[in-house]
């Protein structure tokens, strides 16, 4: 059987953070700006994060679960530091 391929244009439109949150360019910031007030253009300017709804969607065209997409960020593992390894 073949294997699945991810959706190439998805994976160019969105970024996926380590704990399993995906960010995508807001919409109506590229062009025709000058009608637009400074505090739209402004709070479009941020990376939104998209939500759990919509990013449950994307599962399914990425072919893979989203770490942490359910989870609060608390209970995501950190990895340690150098410093903090233990010696065995």
């Amino acid at each position: 059987m073949p294997k699945n391929k991810n959706h190439k244009s998805l994976l160019k439109r969105i970024r996926i953070s380590k704990s399993g949150k995906v960010r995508h360019r807001s919409a109506n910031h590229k062009h025709l700006r000058s009608g637009k007030g400074g505090k739209r253009l402004r709070q479009l300017r941020k990376d939104p994060y998209m939500s759990n709804a919509d990013a449950k969607r994307l599962e399914k065209l990425l072919f893979r679960r989203l770490r942490g997409r359910n989870q609060p960020r608390t209970a995501l593992r950190r990895s340690p530091a150098p410093g903090e390894k233990k010696k065995g």
